[in-house]
């Protein structure tokens, strides 16, 4: 048997031709709204439903092995052994072609590819249909009988695969006159050999099911059909399903560009890129919200934010740096914009003489992201608005900047009471997000100069008024993303501001002791990559935007 190289140099012994057939989808996963012997029973119901779907596989499997032994055909079509997938030859890849690159300029040209087989449908004996899904693009595939090119036996074999199975095809491309609504690409693939490369086995959850947006299961309803809706917690138990969907391949595409976005123009901006520990002797932030382990016999706990090394690499001359690197919070929060841990866009830099230098670079940075997002990813937007409708970010071509003081009075006057020396909850931040986009046409602002009370002990007062802070918080669409501020260089003034939030300084020494041999000025801000993502496609769930959700109740997958 040879091994696959070029498409016309395939030929392989046919094993299994099985079909798949999709389980139910998996119930609610929030175990306080269902009781342990409804789930017991849900559970059973599924392990048996999911027995009698794999023996169906199985006897499947044997028959078509069976009449595929009898063919002449037989070798171009076929599962391959492990022993065709463990890189046999080494062979030039341009004989592949990806599957979104597949267009009319292709006619009658023979291609090869590879991808998921997204939906299988066959037409009586003598046809099957089969989309194939490869980075979002899908391109309908027809195996039709033809003597000494398309056996029936193969035909079946293609009717009888799984979904979601990793499958290369050969054929040739081919141009119907009419448009192809099934699938992204114009173009069919008159398929000539197909081989299974992983076989999948009977689905948890169907991706269909999980890329359907909340309107189109709405207008079904209202029809009176039964269309599946996959709930959050399934979705996260079978992430790797989940993260199939288009809306999802859109959402991480989009987050790659943000980190990538951050880190060209900083660097453009005379920044470099620094990786401080993540295992650290005391709290970054004060407070409780740490996790606390033991380091070979010494207390010590995750980083909640890279700030103190990120000011300790200030005092070590760096000038501007930046870091993207996980995060940590032990915080109980159930909300839908909290995570335990998630990524840190964070900065850090000299300043000559206000934090509004710090603020300039939020102002220039995010404005650049936003265009730059704006004009490079209609693709992904629109792959995300078909299940998650959006509308674009209002923001404008220089940030608007408001002090506490003047967002407090903004609420005042919409009859919304606020602590004055208080930090803003989340009701009064929406609220004030509304009122600046109806009074300044903006998603997008800064809102600086908080009181010194709700500020990290690092933040350093204001020079005319020691109640308030050279701080800055900023947001999108109502709710928070950046905090920033110029911080404190002078060590016995910073042990102090420790002290009184409660920090062990001797946990901290090391830190605060860095300031001591000299330290500018200097300033800087964090920010939660996926907090941007979600707030910029105008999700409701931050858990869309982690790749792996690590929130109070979820640990795996």
């Amino acid at each position: 048997m040879s091994e696959p190289q070029a498409a016309s140099e395939l030929s392989h012994e046919p094993e299994n031709g099985v079909n798949g057939v999709n389980g139910e989808n998996g119930t609610n996963g929030d175990a306080a709204s269902v009781s342990k012997k409804a789930a017991k029973k849900e559970a059973a119901k599924q392990d048996k439903l999911r027995r009698r779907q794999e023996q169906e596989l199985a006897a499947a499997a044997a028959r078509a092995q069976t009449a595929d032994s009898e063919d002449p055909l037989a070798e171009k079509y076929g599962d391959l052994p492990l022993i065709q997938l463990q890189s046999m030859r080494i062979a030039d890849v341009k004989d592949w072609t990806e599957v979104g690159a597949l267009t009319e300029a292709l006619k009658d040209k023979k291609v090869q590819i590879r991808g998921r087989a997204q939906t299988i449908r066959a037409v009586g004996k003598n046809m099957a249909f089969i989309v194939v899904r490869e980075k979002g693009f899908t391109v309908q595939c027809v195996a039709t009988v033809q003597p000494e090119i398309v056996s029936r036996q193969m035909v079946k074999y293609v009717a009888g695969l799984s979904r979601e199975s990793i499958i290369d095809i050969e054929g040739i491309v081919s141009v119907p006159g009419t448009p192809i609504i099934s699938a992204s690409q114009q173009v069919e693939v008159q398929v000539r050999k197909v081989y299974c490369i992983s076989r999948a086995a009977v689905l948890p959850i169907n991706v269909e099911d999980a890329a359907r947006s909340d309107a189109e299961i709405e207008r079904a309803n209202q029809a009176g059909e039964q269309m599946v809706r996959v709930n959050q917690d399934t979705r996260l138990n079978y992430r790797v399903l989940d993260l199939r969907t288009p809306a999802n391949q859109g959402i991480f595409r989009i987050q790659s560009r943000v980190g990538t976005i951050f880190r060209e123009f900083l660097l453009s901006q005379g920044f470099f890129e620094i990786h401080s520990p993540k295992l650290i002797a005391g709290s970054s932030e004060g407070g409780a919200s740490v996790f606390k382990l033991d380091y070979k016999g010494q207390p010590a706990c995750l980083a909640q934010s890279p700030q103190l090394h990120k000011q300790m690499s200030i005092c070590g001359d760096f000038g501007r740096i930046f870091e993207i690197g996980p995060v940590f919070r032990a915080e109980d929060s159930y909300t839908h914009r909290h995570l335990c841990e998630f990524t840190g866009l964070d900065v850090e830099m000299e300043i000559k003489w206000s934090y509004f230098e710090v603020m300039d670079v939020v102002d220039k940075l995010f404005v650049t992201m936003f265009n730059y997002l704006n004009q490079n990813c209609e693709k992904e937007f629109d792959a995300v608005r078909r299940q998650y409708p959006f509308e674009p970010l209002k923001y404008l071509p220089e940030t608007l900047r408001l002090t506490f003081a003047e967002g407090v009075q903004m609420l005042k006057d919409a009859g919304v009471e606020v602590d004055p020396m208080g930090d803003l909850n989340t009701e009064a931040e929406r609220k004030l997000g509304q009122l600046v986009l109806e009074k300044y046409n903006t998603e997008f602002y800064i809102l600086h100069r908080y009181p010194l009370g709700v500020r990290p002990f690092y933040t350093m007062p204001c020079h005319d008024n020691k109640e308030y802070s050279n701080s800055f918080d900023v947001f999108i669409r109502g709710e928070e993303i950046i905090s920033g501020a110029q911080r404190v260089h002078v060590p016995d003034f910073l042990a102090e501001r420790a002290e009184a939030r409660g920090i062990d300084v001797k946990t901290i020494s090391t830190y605060i002791d860095s300031f001591r041999y000299g330290a500018p000025p200097h300033g800087g801000f964090g920010v939660g990559l996926e907090r941007v993502v979600m707030l910029f496609c105008g999700l409701n769930n931050i858990r869309k935007t982690s790749l792996f959700p690590r929130d109070p109740l979820r640990l795996a997958p």
